[in-house]
């Protein structure tokens, strides 16, 4: 073994091959919790306790560095210390830490012992007995490691006690009396000892002596701790005195009377099935005896833990404990020393024979446990420095620790946070408190009414009362309660107890700064939110309110989704928004919300200007400099992903803005995520937050931000295929431009007016806005002022009226330009158009090349809609080439792009080309649902050429079956097509020929 713990801390071949203090210090942290991380705080707090200096985490690294090297000269890998963000660690092989071996060879000592096999426990516990060479880590003083140490030398005693009976078993007797003497002697207290050191001497004739040790034991417990020896010690010496030859039988079992004081199981326990399925696996594969339940107010930690104790008793008949510690509570948390003196009066010890000293009380109640098969539950622990003095050490004992807080200070124990219930769980406790037989009746009520409760089970229960004692209730009546704006703390309550109470509760139990940022939190409208804008919030640095965040989560009052990322219970939330809402601090309430709108202005601001069309980024608000530099740099490296991560706290923002009275946020965050939100076809939200933006910028009376609001607020019309709105938007925004606008604002507003034409299949008046731009253009003077958008909405309309000449000179004009301007999206527009343009004209291999390469740079932009733009055009032309089942699946592509674009137009006019390839595979009743339902949506929404290429496909469906109605079908279709001046008349003319 390489390094050596069970007595002098040993490291390599020798005993004292690290000398300086401080190093051995950090070294025995570490190997007490090898494989593992201690944190830099704790190890601080190891070495210099309460007087830690400035410069502790700088002298830390030294001691590290040290340690590092002396491993090396040693022979070993200095990589064995390992740095992790929190703290250090040290890597072990199996073999290499005598703890470890002792561990292993305990288990498997206690193993043979259980399947009968007392020889070979035997062998195991004395091999793990022989690697001690004295108390654990002596030498070294610092308290954190002590403590550790002494819980050490607790498992040497009870694992000799366990060989000890096991020898007692075997007739060894005789070799056991030394050695037994000497163990009393260090440890005169330890009445399981003493007990073994009487019975091994009555075993061998020495009954008087055996009488002896009692009297000197019985003298020290009065003397030391005020007590009388405990009930077996009695029992055994009795029965010496008395000559009962039973009393030197070592296989009679000691008399133990049981004790029972676990609360009543509650009846309607409900869910929490693979929760408890795992606990009880782990206790009994694994035999863990400290099992730590945390979790949120409400959760139902103590219900669980209860559940699982009464689930368990059967194997710990001996005692099953409960004890309430108030760690959150009206009360003020149990003192480890008042607690044990709880325990100790529920094991049936009088209150004369509790000692007043804190150390014997917990040296009486460990022994008392020693051999006990007992199982004890912690309720509501207020934190780790209260439960680990409690802490038996039996090999037979189980304990169970409850509280809100994650006990991260706690050594033992395997810590599992308690999740929500699941709906389907939720529901079911529902039904269970207010009756089945409502929540059947009603299910979609009691769904959302288990929602809003966010699936905490408190809220439940409440909830559920409320229902109970109000029988004429509907579960409707609770739902719209909880729904209809009215808070939703108010109404989960029940006579004294209420949700809200509960997590006042939590609340007090953390520090001043971190109340402070929890209400702050509760400002924020969305779901999850990152450690930048909490630092925001709180006027603070990252790292000085991600300890503030820590401290918020090991509370269960926040919740950590992934690093650095978190959330708050809906429930929470609501409690957080009540503490910010009260009248004293109305300016805190102000400013907080003041810089949670700016951070996330400037943050949307910066990203926007590096992932927006170039064509569109200046028109970008200037912003004053940003108050956090630090908050803007760390959200800037997450690009789009920030968009994608936010968009539903961005919109909530914009209505917090107009609510709060902070008006230019309004108009200056609706155009920050303008380009996510049309991109990925969010366009209810675009359209709802332009339209609070158009409000607060009228009513300011800023023309200048109510001109871009409109721009961008059309964009979405146009999307949606509300041309009518669309293009009154636009030529609002004409007529303001042509008031004060400079000439590049009124021709970008023409360019976009354009575009807004060509949706609405309006060609040539979108060709006057186009030569209307050119001319302003050349009145400019400035010939480079030219730019790509005006030759690619020429290209647009000239293509869509069936000039290929004319567009194809536009197309490559447009192309020339993307390139000189080096501008990557108009020059993927442009390669696009041309492929389309050279379809129609007949150049099929050129154009296959051409809308191959464009769809390739679309799809690698994530522009969704160009990506189904150019699948219906490759989809027509492999149609044409009779391969219609390969076109119906790219048709098929083209409209799941479509539809995530949000572009109603593209949708209808996949759906068409859909069935125009499913008519060509012989699928005739597809092909007819297809258009008809185009032509009731473009009919809607007044699309005239998707109209008419619906009615020209269900004529080419029926024309073999019914002429008559494909002939007028055909009728309708014509005038439509020609109404938008589209080439397509032709091919309908022809069809209507052929109809007769």
């Amino acid at each position: 073994m390489r390094f050596g713990i069970l007595g002098s801390l040993r490291v390599g071949a020798g005993e004292t091959t690290v000398t300086a203090g401080r190093d051995r210090i950090v070294l025995a942290m570490l190997l007490l919790r090898a494989g593992r991380v201690v944190p830099v705080e704790e190890l601080i707090d190891a070495v210099w306790e309460e007087r830690p200096p400035a410069t502790a985490r700088t002298q830390l690294q030294i001691c590290v560095s040290r340690l590092r090297q002396r491993l090396a000269a040693l022979g070993l890998s200095p990589e064995s210390i390992v740095r992790d963000p929190v703290g250090y660690g040290i890597r072990v092989e199996p073999d290499e830490l005598d703890v470890d071996v002792f561990a292993r060879e305990v288990d498997a000592g206690r193993a043979a012992a259980a399947t009968g096999q007392p020889t070979e426990a035997r062998r195991h516990y004395r091999v793990a007995l022989a690697l001690w060479r004295g108390p654990a880590l002596s030498g070294i003083t610092s308290r954190s490691v002590r403590r550790r140490a002494q819980a050490l030398d607790e498992q040497r005693l009870a694992t000799l006690e366990d060989c000890v009976d096991l020898e007692l078993r075997l007739r060894q007797a005789a070799d056991l009396i030394d050695e037994l003497t000497e163990s009393v002697e260090r440890n005169p207290l330890r009445e399981r000892l003493r007990g073994q050191l009487m019975l091994a001497l009555s075993l061998v004739g020495r009954q008087a002596d055996a009488l002896t040790v009692y009297r000197e034991g019985r003298q020290i417990y009065a003397e030391e701790l005020g007590i009388e020896p405990g009930a077996a010690l009695r029992e055994l010496h009795q029965r010496i005195l008395a000559g009962d030859a039973t009393a030197t039988d070592p296989e009679r079992p000691r008399l133990v009377v049981p004790v029972r004081s676990l609360p009543r199981a509650i009846s309607d326990f409900t869910g929490r099935q693979e929760t408890v399925a795992r606990l009880v696996k782990e206790i009994d594969e694994d035999r863990a005896h400290v099992h730590l339940i945390d979790g949120m107010a409400g959760s139902g930690k103590t219900t669980l833990a209860v559940h699982v104790a009464t689930a368990l008793a059967g194997r710990f008949p001996d005692a099953q404990l409960f004890i309430d510690l108030h760690g959150h509570s009206e009360r003020e948390p149990l003192t480890p020393a008042a607690a044990v003196a709880v325990l100790l009066r529920r094991l049936g010890m009088p209150p004369e024979r509790i000692p007043l000293d804190l150390g014997d009380r917990l040296a009486v109640w460990r022994t008392e446990l020693a051999t006990r098969r007992a199982l004890v539950v912690l309720d509501n622990a207020a934190g780790a420095a209260q439960v680990m003095p409690l802490l038996p050490n039996g090999p037979d004992n189980l304990v169970l620790i409850t509280s809100r807080r994650r006990l991260v200070g706690l050594d033992a124990g395997r810590p599992s946070s308690l999740p929500l219930l699941d709906p389907d769980e939720s529901v079911e406790l529902l039904g269970r408190i207010a009756g089945p037989h409502r929540v059947a009746v009603e299910p979609e009520a009691a769904a959302e009414v288990v929602r809003r409760c966010g699936h905490l089970p408190l809220a439940i229960r409440l909830a559920g009362a409320r229902l109970a004692h109000r029988p004429r209730w509907r579960i409707a009546d609770l739902a719209c309660r909880l729904t209809a704006g009215r808070d939703p703390l108010a109404e989960l309550t029940a006579g004294e107890r209420s949700v809200g109470q509960a997590f006042a509760l939590s609340y007090a139990q953390v520090s001043r700064p971190a109340r402070r940022l929890f209400r702050m939190l509760g400002l924020h409208p969305g779901g999850r939110f990152d450690n930048g804008l909490a630092a925001a919030l709180a006027e603070l640095s990252l790292a000085e309110v991600q300890e503030l965040l820590d401290e918020l989560v090991d509370a269960h009052l926040a919740e950590e989704t992934e690093p650095a990322r978190y959330r708050l219970h809906d429930l929470l939330r609501e409690y957080a928004r009540r503490l910010v809402d009260e009248p004293e601090r109305t300016a805190a309430r102000r400013g907080a919300v003041e810089r949670l709108l700016e951070h996330h202005v400037q943050v949307a601001t910066s990203i926007a200007r590096s992932i927006e069309p170039d064509a569109s980024r200046d028109s970008l608000f200037r912003l004053a400099s940003p108050a956090r530099p630090d908050l803007l740099q760390a959200g800037e490296s997450q690009g789009r992903a920030w968009f994608d991560e936010n968009r539903p706290a961005l919109v909530a923002l914009v209505r917090l803005a107009e609510a709060e009275g902070f008006l230019p946020y309004c108009w200056q965050l609706a155009r920050a995520i303008w380009w996510p939100n049309f991109d990925g076809g969010h366009l209810d939200e675009l359209t709802e937050i332009h339209t609070i933006a158009l409000r607060a910028a009228e009513s300011q009376g800023d023309d200048l931000a109510a001109v871009v609001t409109m721009n961008y607020l059309a964009s979405a019309h146009h999307r949606l295929a509300r041309f009518a709105e669309a293009i009154r938007l636009m030529e609002a925004v004409a007529e303001r431009h042509r008031r004060f606008g400079p000439r590049p604002e009124r021709r970008r507003n023409l360019c976009n007016l354009a575009v807004t034409y060509i949706g609405g299949d309006e060609y040539r008046r979108a060709m006057e806005c186009v030569e209307a731009a050119m001319r302003l253009t050349e009145h400019s003077g400035e010939p480079s002022t030219v730019t790509p958008e005006l030759f690619n909405n020429m290209s647009v309309a000239l293509l869509s009226l069936g000039r290929y000449d004319e567009a194809l000179r536009a197309a490559r004009i447009h192309l020339l330009l993307a390139r000189q301007q080096r501008d990557l999206r108009q020059l993927v527009n442009a390669t696009g158009h041309l492929g389309m343009i050279r379809h129609r004209m007949g150049h099929r291999e050129p154009a296959r090349r051409l809308l191959r390469v464009a769809l390739q740079l679309k799809r690698t932009s994530g522009n969704r809609f160009g990506e189904g733009e150019l699948l219906n055009e490759i989809g027509v032309m492999e149609r044409e080439a009779g391969r219609p089942e390969h076109a119906a699946a790219l048709h098929r592509a083209a409209l799941g792009a479509m539809t995530d674009a949000g572009d109603r137009i593209g949708q209808c006019a996949s759906r068409n080309l859909l069935a125009r390839a499913l008519l060509d595979h012989g699928d005739v009743p597809s092909a007819l649902d297809l258009h008809r339902r185009v032509l009731q949506d473009a009919s809607r929404l007044g699309l005239r050429y998707e109209q008419a290429r619906a009615l020209d496909g269900l004529a080419r469906c029926l024309r073999g079956t019914d002429p008559r109605q494909a002939r007028t079908y055909a009728g309708r279709a014509l005038p439509l097509f020609r109404q938008v001046e589209s080439p397509d008349q032709r091919a309908t003319e022809k069809l209507l020929a052929g109809l007769g």
